[in-house]
């Protein structure tokens, strides 16, 4: 298509407000674009159920197009793509396209009532984003409900025709995704869940791209397996897209060397075995470099809480040389044991970013927010069934001691409307008592470890240049958090045990990793910066899935800036309405 001609079709369908010529396009902002895409990819994803066969059991999934994982939406840099969203299921839905960052596309990023109100069963909805300046290893996932657990797969974003890998090419590449494995209802699993009050129960499997492995009861076959050449070297993307667990992967006596972190290139880090939280994503590259046998991919929990149920039996798939013999003795991985921070820390430290740009070095806004899990106090009835929290209370997880209660229409909607009523301006941006965060922190539960509730946001003028000390604490127990950043990715510019000290905390200034989700480490806090430059509303949450739906959130309004280029387009014809 001819480049006026995209303009044209593009002020016909865009959600921008008004059309545009290049030149007055280049008049407007002379050092800005509107992210308008090189090519486009269209994709349909029909969200339905199918019955899978696992675990000795047939049941009912929600799945997009039939796929378990979904379908994988491949583009390259600066393109657009537009995927069109049918729910034939019986259960609501939306899409979160996790690490597109949706320049001046707030309205499809896809959290239920933070953007959108869900897609109806029997409606649709179409998704337009473009990966602007964005390229690498992307997942999408159900953000409604714990509708993720079925419904997520891939994004993999090449860089543009002629730009090669910062790293040598490699023979071939796999795409890993990590996740966990309930014989139940995923919907139904998060209502009976909140409603006990208590905890929820370890999944019953986890598996690698859809399979458990031989471990697990009627799984002998059930296994994910890369056949490699020996001697060549081999690109695994690997995505967790877990509900409630943190993972640790290795690949028995193989290294892995990390290229990449939330589709971010880095400076090469050599591992044996790494950690993904629930949102993150790394690529690594794997010679084939030993002896030609089968050797078992691991995938087990890491779990850094206290007094804390989860599945300890480790999924296996094979990464397996041509040459060996199908039922060749297998080279079995050692995973580190489930509580090791130590590893988890070394990865974390390790991460350098290849290059840095965007860096805010000056910062006029400093904000800090503890993350907290809570007891509140019983008041349900029938306190046995209703209050199986801590000492007979009820959980609850907050940020500034604040548990986010989502809306009942879209935060945006809300406030592109000016609907007043629905939400409040005043999610504090430090927290409201100063104590011993790590090792002082409340815990007569449930007496003294109750948050508030409430549906608050804190607004960030545009432009504005943040730093945000993220500080885990001991209310109920550390733990390592994945807090995930909607619309942005930030710089990592410092993490460390115990209590943020500025005089004493050393910042990263030179290559700090540029990701989009951080495990804010158990016991310890992260420092990230950003630049408040898409305007919009922005959640950010813990993506440990539970602790989500218990509070552990919040939303940022970035203001509209000076025109087109620094402004909230209006919403798609076909939103949802709730």
């Amino acid at each position: 298509m001819k480049r006026h001609s995209f303009v044209m079709a593009f002020c016909l369908s865009s959600v921008f407000l008004s059309c545009f010529t290049p030149i007055a396009l280049a008049a407007i902002g002379r050092y800005k674009r509107w992210p308008v895409g090189g090519s486009t990819r269209f994709y349909e994803f029909k969200v339905n159920t199918m019955k899978v066969t696992k675990l000795c059991h047939t049941r009912d999934i929600v799945t997009v197009n039939g796929l378990y994982p979904g379908p994988v939406v491949y583009a390259q840099e600066d393109d657009r793509v537009i995927i069109k969203v049918i729910n034939e299921a019986q259960t609501n839905v939306t899409i979160h396209w996790h690490g597109v960052r949706q320049r001046l596309s707030c309205w499809s990023d896809g959290p239920s009532y933070i953007t959108q109100c869900p897609i109806q069963p029997g409606q649709s909805f179409t998704y337009e984003f473009t990966m602007y300046q964005q390229k690498g290893t992307f997942f999408w996932h159900a953000h409604v409900s714990w509708l993720r657990g079925t419904v997520y797969g891939a994004i993999v974003v090449y860089p543009k025709t002629g730009v090669p890998y910062p790293f040598p090419y490699p023979y071939e590449e796999h795409t890993l995704i990590f996740g966990e494995y309930w014989d139940m209802d995923v919907v139904k699993l998060e209502k009976a869940v909140l409603a006990s009050g208590g905890g929820p129960p370890p999944a019953d499997a986890f598996i690698i791209n859809g399979h458990p492995g031989p471990l697990y009861n009627c799984s002998a076959n059930d296994f994910y397996q890369i056949s490699v050449v020996p001697g060549k070297t081999y690109l695994l993307r690997l995505i967790n897209a877990a509900l409630n667990m943190e993972q640790f992967f290795s690949i028995s006596n193989h290294k892995m060397t990390i290229v990449e972190a939330d589709a971010e290139y880095t400076k090469p880090q050599i591992v044996d075995h790494i950690m993904l939280g629930p949102g993150q994503t790394y690529n690594v590259l794997v010679k084939a470099d030993q002896p030609i046998a089968k050797y078992e991919m691991a995938l087990g929990p890491y779990m850094s809480a206290q007094n804390t149920t989860f599945q300890n039996i480790s999924s296996i798939g094979y990464f397996h040389y041509s040459g060996a013999a199908i039922n060749s003795l297998t080279q079995q991985a050692l995973l580190p044991q489930f509580n090791n921070n130590q590893i988890v820390s070394s990865n974390l430290n390790g991460l350098r970013s290849l290059n840095v740009t965007n860096l805010p070095l000056e910062i006029d806004t400093n904000l800090f927010f503890t993350i907290e899990l809570n007891v509140q106090k019983c008041n349900r009835q029938n306190p046995n069934k209703t209050c199986q929290g801590a000492n007979g209370g009820i959980f609850a997880a907050s940020m500034n001691n604040v548990s986010f209660v989502k809306p009942t229409i879209s935060l945006l909607q809300a406030y592109y409307n000016m609907i007043n009523g629905l939400y409040t301006s005043d999610f504090p941006g430090v927290p409201l008592k100063i104590y011993d965060f790590v090792n002082g922190a409340p815990n007569n539960i449930p007496n003294n470890t109750n948050s508030l509730i409430g549906t608050k946001v804190h607004v960030l003028e545009y432009g504005s240049k943040i730093q945000l000390i993220l500080q885990d604490t001991g209310t109920v127990s550390t733990e390592n958090h994945p807090i995930h950043l909607h619309g942005f990715s930030f710089h990592l510019v410092g993490s460390g045990s115990g209590n943020y000290n500025p005089a004493t905390a050393q910042l990263n200034l030179v290559d700090p990793p540029y990701i989009n989700t951080i495990g804010v480490p158990v016991g310890g806090w992260a420092a990230i910066r950003f630049i408040a430059d898409n305007p919009g509303v922005w959640f950010m949450h813990c993506h440990l899935e539970v602790h989500m739906s218990w509070g552990l959130a919040m939303a940022f309004i970035v203001k509209n800036g000076v025109g087109p280029f620094e402004t909230l387009p209006h919403p798609p014809a076909d939103l949802p309405r709730c």
